[in-house]
């Protein structure tokens, strides 16, 4: 992927190396790993589980400290990588999403960290993966993260780490949309299984947001090269949730699915990179999914 020539972003705050201001909310750490463990094997958001649990500890407040990293272009390369990406998907969306949507684009923030942080959402774990919290409108990530891809899920490649921060922007789309505090005030609403459909339709319309930025970025900047989509493809295909919990517990269980399966992931990721329109990404309005 040719992202050396992409505008850095300045919504970039590099909280790398440092600690947790106060602790971890009264929880250790092996507790923290534990209950996202439970909550990914159940289909339960880690967050809401660690947040209930820092509550009970008494650290409930502790998301209100604030902690500031460097701000601006980190200058290592997986940092500058993350702050391309992320500038490229502002300068993509600040046009499509007014185009196609008739709605201003007011970009997200991006966190880099290792290990353990604080979010809008509660505490953010490297464990839990990467995440977009609407609260503080905010991706966080451990970078280590795409080692973990190249290494665990055998899904590396420039093209599959901007998949996966573009998703999470994606994320973002969503809630500039509407959609997703009209989807979380709905999953309170009904029961397990009605939920975790929720949240995987969100999930997938994340990946078709991500195909329509490569879409748009390619087209604009000639940013993809051979062998690039099928980076992507192979990454949605890894972190689809049967074929992680084949890997994990030897069984698939559809109804704690959260994210989507490999087949119905890749399947919108190329709907996004082929159609460029955020209307195909409706999943919502999809008989099948």
């Amino acid at each position: 992927m040719r992202w050396e020539d992409f505008r850095t972003s300045s919504n970039v705050e590099d909280r790398r190396g440092m600690g947790i201001p106060g602790g971890a909310g009264g929880l250790g750490m092996g507790t923290i790993i534990i209950l996202g463990l439970v909550g990914w094997a159940l289909g339960i958001d880690p967050r809401v589980l660690i947040g209930g649990a820092e509550m009970i500890a008494g650290g409930g407040s502790g998301y209100q400290q604030q902690q500031q990293g460097r701000q601006g272009t980190p200058q290592d390369e997986m940092g500058r990588f993350a702050s391309a990406i992320l500038g490229n998907t502002e300068d993509v969306w600040k046009t499509v999403l007014p185009q196609q949507t008739n709605r201003q684009y007011d970009p997200p923030k991006l966190v880099l960290f290792s290990g353990a942080t604080r979010s809008g959402c509660g505490g953010a774990q490297s464990a839990m993966g990467p995440f977009y919290c609407p609260l503080d409108q905010t991706i966080y990530i451990d970078l280590s993260f795409f080692q973990e891809m190249q290494q665990r899920f055998r899904a590396g490649g420039d093209f599959a780490y901007a998949y996966v921060l573009a998703h999470e922007v994606g994320h973002h789309v969503e809630n500039e949309l509407g959609i997703l505090p009209r989807v979380q005030e709905r999953q309170q609403q009904v029961g397990g299984s009605e939920r975790n459909q929720l949240s995987v339709r969100v999930e997938l319309m994340a990946d078709c947001l991500a195909g329509v930025w490569a879409h748009h970025s390619n087209q604009r900047w000639q940013s993809l090269e051979q062998g690039d989509i099928e980076e992507a493809i192979r990454a949605a295909e890894a972190i689809g949730d049967d074929r992680l919990q084949k890997q994990s517990q030897g069984r698939v269980m559809p109804d704690s699915f959260t994210h989507g399966s490999s087949e119905q992931r890749m399947r919108w990721l190329t709907t996004g990179l082929k159609s460029g329109q955020v209307q195909a990404c409706d999943t919502f309005r999809a008989a099948r999914l």
